[in-house]
């Protein structure tokens, strides 16, 4: 691993959710693997007036609550925290913020190094990143940094998603970040491009010849892509009211897996040629005919539960809301490598239970050799063909299903699967998937974060499911779906239609021989 440079690592929302239960926690849990440089510091802006002990002292209960903990390594870890009060969208904290700043970087030889870390509300973005510049935080590219050293410092910026709320907005915020920091600087966060199984579909697919001559429309029938919830919004209601399932994980998480699984192959590893086959597959998504939005997509809100009222009657959610809670949209892409094979994307509240997966559903055999076999005919009850599912949440999974003779006279056919826990097969429990992807900022690593023409492209895939032509789709919504279901019958429709269904996990784990 190429070792982070130091810096100065600034976070803007210190006393937010996000900074005490994963952003601190994933930090800790990077120092104590040696991931970060030992001069590296954090510093926290938020408006509560509080000391650097006090911070340190309420971060303690989260990381200990989070990581491995041991009282050693979490003292010499937080004598790296520092806290400055203020409300950064105003200029007048910016002095003493530059000022600790200075102070830091000379007692510790960051040498000027410093990344921002915008753990705030998305409409707070545009004046932090004003507030920046005008207090002249930013030097790369304009001067030498101030403090002496023969190395050039660098700033760069981690923005935390929503990025922006429609193509207009992620637009504007691009063009706003441009104004203050070069694209290479730029790094917008999807925690999901962290979690191991989706790194690992990148290996899955290019270091296997058995894979990657299948891996295409000749061959595969379709995917399916689902991140399900068995929870509802909880204490979210005003941000969710106005977000939705579409725009808090499909625009964002769920495209970014999507684009792992259907990009081509990159000339290598690095960030810039896996960024452009990721652009190069998004671009392609195919704008569906305003007719067909209502046959390519399926929308839903979930009913009352027992204790619990339908996401319409939620105190905070607004009277008539048509906010979806759960979503299932198709995907077609306008390439060669994937030409009519349509790629369906699900994700919602309240649903069955919680599961985040891949299902690679593979078409049948040409030749039908087995037609006169039970299960093997062309009617109703006919068996699946080959099926490969990769599972990122709750376990790293990764599973094969094909068919095999059962032993004994004649010839009969059941399924086999051949799978593998990531956890028990390699022996290590997963990291915290926020502290890779700062270690990475740190490191000038862009692999694993969005460029400019990914959001924005994946913002226009979107956009026919979000704007006046999903009005129809929007109509008798509330509560049409039940809790602890799979979403409503539109979704099952959406698959049936062209004569297929969602894979069921429980219901292919009770076929699995032991």
């Amino acid at each position: 691993m190429v070792p982070s440079d130091p810096c100065l690592l600034v976070i803007f929302g210190a006393s937010g959710d996000l900074t005490a239960r994963k952003l601190v926690p994933a930090l800790y849990e990077m120092w104590r693997l040696g991931a970060l440089d030992p001069r590296t510091a954090v510093v926290g802006v938020s408006r509560t007036a509080k000391t650097d002990d006090a911070w340190r002292d309420e971060l303690a209960a989260h990381v200990r609550a989070a990581s491995l903990f041991d009282d050693t390594s979490w003292h010499e870890f937080a004598t790296r925290i520092f806290y400055v009060a203020g409300d950064a969208v105003q200029a007048e904290v910016y002095p003493t913020l530059a000022a600790r700043l200075d102070e830091l970087a000379r007692t510790r030889g960051t040498r000027g190094n410093l990344l921002f870390y915008l753990s705030v509300a998305e409409s707070l973005y545009e004046p932090i990143i004003e507030r920046i510049d005008e207090a002249g935080l930013v030097t790369e590219g304009k001067r030498w940094c101030s403090i002496r050293t023969d190395e050039r410092s660098w700033q760069r910026i981690i923005i935390e998603k929503p990025f922006g709320h429609d193509e207009a907005s992620a637009a504007g915020l691009n063009r706003a970040l441009g104004r203050v920091f070069e694209e290479e600087s730029i790094y917008r966060i999807d925690h999901y491009l962290a979690k191991e199984v989706v790194q690992s579909l990148l290996v899955l697919r290019f270091a296997n010849t058995i894979f990657e001559p299948i891996w295409n429309c000749r061959y595969i029938d379709h995917v399916q892509i689902t991140a399900a919830e068995s929870i509802g919004v909880g204490n979210r209601t005003a941000f969710y009211d106005e977000t939705g399932a579409i725009r808090d994980m499909i625009q964002s998480h769920l495209l970014q897996v999507l684009a792992f699984v259907a990009m081509e192959p990159p000339n290598s590893m690095r960030a810039h040629a896996i960024r452009a086959e990721k652009i190069k597959v998004i671009e392609a998504i195919r704008e569906p005919p305003a007719a067909d939005i209502a046959r390519w997509a399926a929308l839903g809100q979930y009913a009352a539960d027992a204790g619990d009222p339908a996401y319409h009657e939620t105190p905070g959610v607004a009277k008539g809301s048509r906010t979806e809670t759960f979503a299932a949209l198709r995907f077609q892409f306008d390439n060669w490598r994937w030409a009519d094979t349509p790629f369906f994307v699900r994700t919602g509240k309240k649903l069955a239970r919680k599961l985040t997966e891949v299902v690679v559903q593979f078409k049948p055999p040409a030749a039908n050799l087995f037609r006169t076999m039970d299960g093997f005919g062309d009617g109703v009850g006919r068996r699946p063909a080959d099926r490969m599912v990769i599972q990122i949440a709750p376990r790293g999974e990764f599973s094969l299903r094909f068919e095999c003779k059962v032993p004994g006279w004649g010839i009969t056919i059941d399924s086999v699967e051949m799978a593998v826990d990531y956890e028990k097969w390699f022996g290590v429990e997963a990291v915290e998937s926020y502290g890779p992807l700062i270690v990475d900022a740190m490191r000038g690593d862009q692999s694993l974060f969005k460029s400019r023409f990914e959001v924005e492209g994946s913002w226009r895939a979107v956009m026919p499911f979000l704007d006046a032509r999903s009005e129809p789709l929007r109509r008798g919504i509330a509560g049409n779906y039940r809790c602890g279901s799979w979403g409503p019958e539109a979704a099952h429709v959406l698959l049936a239609s062209s004569g297929r269904v969602w894979h069921d996990p429980a219901e292919a784990k009770a076929k699995a021989k032991p």
